[in-house]
């Protein structure tokens, strides 16, 4: 099973393809994520990320709900245990 992890954007770090780079935040916790996929993203846009390349936008809003419902089903402090996103 596959599985991708909204993070918000929070700044850019490479922005030429293909080698495009953005700090991803997780839970406080920040990733260097290739954005090739999602060249038009600006920092504070919320990204789905999966194995490390950011491969869509989303809203803010559905963001909020799937990381509600990592909590809900406890995912959240998993990550928090391991520093891993969800």
């Amino acid at each position: 099973m596959c599985l991708a992890v909204p993070g918000k954007l929070v700044q850019w770090l490479e922005r030429r393809a293909p080698f495009s780079t953005a700090a991803v935040e997780f839970a406080g916790v920040r990733r260097s994520i290739n954005m090739a996929c999602v060249p038009d993203a600006t920092e504070g846009d919320y990204v789905l990320v999966h194995a490390g390349i950011a491969i869509s936008r989303i809203d803010a809003a559905e963001a909020q709900r799937v990381l509600s419902t990592f909590a809900q089903l406890g995912l959240d402090q998993e990550a928090n245990e391991t520093g891993d996103p969800p």
